[in-house]
């Protein structure tokens, strides 16, 4: 009798799903389409060529001049730890504004680097004004501030304008997490005084989880450098180790990878070519359409799910005047049962939204409208399905006032 394979191995189909969450959202086709282009060698010119494509594409979506701009593989997160771990020494002094879960992470990460983590907290739906993250900075004497420039488990953008000057007035290092912002909401690396700067391709760029961007100062990067300490192996007489202790990484030593994506093209780890393609393709995209015309792309329909659930009866939460283009936080009804609606939407409707974390947990939905989800018919479809499944449930509202207050911000 022929073998048949166990079910387990057998091959798959994931289902077709409207990603409306915080993220990962459904991917671009042509992102898809040059990700599945077959493999060529790491030091093949061709790939060291895309490399030099994707540092200098990447240079102007982060609108910076820094020459470390460059990829790192792994998942967003790989992008925040890569920035701590080789930025911050241990015993280092660093800052951390914390008004939501991200924050939260980025002390995590600077601690197990073995920082000295001080923190401002605020609430939850709010950000920091400058005079608060200075008075903090006067106090605390940071070497490095660690924000997050949209944190998606609250939904707030928190405004970055006046906090490089701050730093440069105190010689601070600054770093922001742009993972949820970056492609949607306007973020200027060297304008704003960033030294450090990560985000992740499965938001705003419309890409698959994979590939972190990632640029550094010559500040930030001449502070690598101090600690330059290059692998046995592949390490030459011409290859001075730097006077401060080594980074406690190899994965993640940005000294090394840089190294790795610079002109010498020394050896670190080998190159995922299938995310580099679709981190160029992603690149492409929004330098094609323009990024001041893809967040504005990303603003109309944010507004648009904003007004549909308002008018929908629902309670938007935290300060709107300071939420993020690309995601909107709404409260859940009182006598909802949110999960029962978060199954309903993904079995009868093949919708994805999302709850969140902490104090919000159970009680606010996140609607994302980000990437190539960030249209029009995604925000109609979903604000329908959202309004029939809350009837279904008992939880009354105006009947097609949702996508009507919706249709009207595209006027």
């Amino acid at each position: 009798m022929p073998y048949k394979l166990p079910v387990s191995l057998a091959a798959r189909t994931p289902p077709c799903r409207l990603l409306m969450g915080p993220g990962p959202v459904n991917v671009d086709p042509a992102v898809l389409h040059a990700a599945a282009n077959q493999m060529i060698g790491q030091f093949d010119p061709v790939m060291t060529d895309y490399m030099n494509q994707a540092m200098d594409m990447y240079r102007q979506i982060f609108k910076t001049s820094n020459r470390c701009t460059l990829l790192v593989d792994g998942t967003a997160r790989s992008g925040i730890e890569a920035v701590i771990v080789s930025g911050v020494r241990p015993g280092d002094r660093v800052l951390v504004p914390v008004c939501g879960r991200f924050g939260l992470l980025l002390c995590e990460i600077a601690g197990r680097c073995g920082a000295e983590v001080h923190t401002v907290t605020a609430e939850w739906g709010t950000v920091f004004t400058a005079d608060q993250i200075e008075d903090a900075v006067k106090k605390v004497k940071p070497r490095l501030l660690l924000t997050v420039h949209g944190d998606t488990s609250t939904t707030m953008l928190q405004p970055l304008e006046d906090l490089g000057a701050i730093c440069a007035r105190r010689n601070v290092l600054f770093y922001t997490d742009a993972t949820a912002s970056l492609g949607g909401n306007p973020l200027e690396a060297d304008a704003r005084g960033l030294d450090a700067v990560s985000a992740g391709l499965q938001k705003c760029l419309g890409g698959p989880p994979g590939s972190a961007p990632v640029t550094l100062s010559e500040k930030l990067l001449q502070a690598v450098g101090r600690r330059k300490h290059v692998e046995a192996g592949i390490r030459t007489d011409k290859h001075v180790a730097g006077a401060e202790e080594h980074i406690h990484s190899n994965y993640f030593d940005l000294g090394m990878i840089m190294d790795y994506w610079g002109p010498e093209r020394l050896n670190h780890h080998t190159e995922s070519t299938t995310m580099l393609y679709a981190a160029l393709e992603a690149a492409r995209l929004v330098l094609e359409e323009g990024l001041d015309a893809r967040i504005h792309r990303h603003e109309i329909n944010g507004r648009a799910m904003a007004a549909g659930l308002s008018a929908m009866g629902l309670a938007l939460f935290g300060d709107q005047t300071r939420r993020m283009n690309n995601v909107v936080a709404v409260h859940i009804p009182a006598g909802i049962d949110g999960e029962q609606v978060r199954r309903t939407l993904l079995d009868d409707f093949g919708i994805e939204i999302g709850t969140s974390f902490g104090p919000l947990r159970g009680k606010v939905w996140r609607i994302g409208v980000m990437g190539y989800n960030a249209r029009k018919d995604c925000v109609l479809t979903t604000l329908v399905a959202l309004e029939a499944v809350l009837h279904r449930f008992g939880h009354r509202t105006p009947q097609g006032a949702a996508p009507q207050a919706a249709w009207d911000c595209y006027v």
